[in-house]
């Protein structure tokens, strides 16, 4: 018999031993810098994202920042950041079509260079609708949808 399918807001609170920290060898050093870094756990991450007002917005580099600050460490590992920003989102959605108030705003994480994350609920055109809701303007370049001038609307106290 197979095992019940974990629900997004599961997959979230299961930490699995995490925050963990390590130092970087072999290609993650080549690509993201020498020293110690940190693997977050994922409720830090959602935790974080919590922390951006309305109208505003984060980049993932600006989580990775603040979770390396958090740890003292020289930066976070963008794999898991993304990927617990993704769970993040998702256990949102969930919990928002189950009637749950406040929900994390996900809406409000864009990837590096303000463009929208396709794979986040609802796809690209929903959370695009969300951030027009909020004041902000998005534009299509090419396939992917960006934030116009991201960077006025940064919320730069991530704790």
């Amino acid at each position: 018999m197979a095992k019940p399918k974990k629900s997004w807001r599961e997959k979230l609170a299961d930490s699995k031993g995490l925050p963990r920290t390590a130092l970087a060898t072999g290609p993650l050093r080549q690509r993201w810098g020498a020293g110690p870094f940190v693997i977050p756990a994922p409720c830090e991450v959602d935790a974080l994202m919590r922390q951006v007002p309305k109208g505003r917005v984060v980049t993932i580099q600006q989580l990775r920042s603040a979770l390396a600050t958090r740890h003292g460490v020289n930066f976070a590992c963008p794999l898991t950041t993304g990927i617990f920003s993704w769970i993040a989102a998702h256990a949102a959605a969930e919990a928002e079509a189950a009637g749950a108030k406040p929900i994390t705003p996900y809406w409000r994480t864009l990837k590096n260079g303000g463009e929208i994350n396709p794979k986040y609920p609802g796809g690209a055109a929903a959370w695009a609708a969300r951030l027009q809701a909020e004041g902000h303007h998005v534009v299509a370049k090419g396939k992917r949808l960006v934030l116009v001038d991201y960077e006025t609307s940064v919320y730069s106290r991530l704790k």
